[in-house]
């Protein structure tokens, strides 16, 4: 065997390695869509407090219900684009959308999310509302590093991003909003443009 087919064999074992290792189908546009959803939905809700009469984001009544509606929705176009896009990407690499590798990916990625949401609830339920914004970016953060090792690696840098954001923002409550503009919408922007670019556009 010549060192060329040595060097290409070892690249296959591990090319199939990683396939069956980790869940590489994630779609980059997935991310970019993702992203401009998030600041779509921020400019929204921007327009909605200032015609509140408000200086603030302090939100009550119909304008807490409309701005929660908007995270709402926000959060199903996201998934609901994710799944689709990645699901498609899936079939045209001939790869598995549902199996035991998928299933350890979305519980690494939906434990601390939801612990982290149920979190936020609690805390706006007691109309404290400076650190929400810190709060999404860091357990987002988290979720995020917990489920890069069942998928690709590049996915943690993306964690790092939103976490080190989330403890930026902590510091600075006034600014919480702006922070979660940054990291939802134009760190998701970046990232899935990367992604695109690396994997995705060939």
């Amino acid at each position: 065997m010549s060192q060329e087919d040595y060097l290409r064999d070892i690249s296959e074992i591990k090319t199939l390695m990683n396939k069956s290792s980790r869940f590489i189908s994630l779609s980059g546009l997935s991310g970019i869509l993702a992203g401009i959803y998030a600041l779509i939905g921020a400019a929204f809700a921007y327009w909605l407090v200032c015609n509140s009469g408000r200086e603030y984001l302090i939100l009550d009544g119909t304008v807490f219900r409309l701005i929660i509606l908007d995270l709402i929705i926000i959060t199903v176009l996201s998934i609901g684009t994710a799944i689709f896009l990645t699901t498609k990407k899936a079939k045209k690499n001939n790869e598995k959308i549902w199996d035991s590798l998928t299933k350890r990916l979305l519980t690494s990625f939906i434990v601390p999310l939801l612990a982290g949401g149920i979190y936020i609830i609690i805390i706006l339920n007691n109309q404290k509302y400076g650190q929400t914004g810190a709060l999404m970016l860091l357990f987002y953060g988290l979720a995020l590093l917990n489920a890069s090792k069942y998928t690709l690696g590049d996915i943690k840098y993306l964690g790092y991003t939103q976490i080190v954001l989330g403890l930026i923002s902590a510091l600075y409550p006034g600014y919480g909003f702006w922070f979660w503009v940054i990291g939802f919408g134009f760190m998701h922007i970046i990232y899935g443009a990367i992604m695109y670019f690396k994997y995705d556009k060939k």
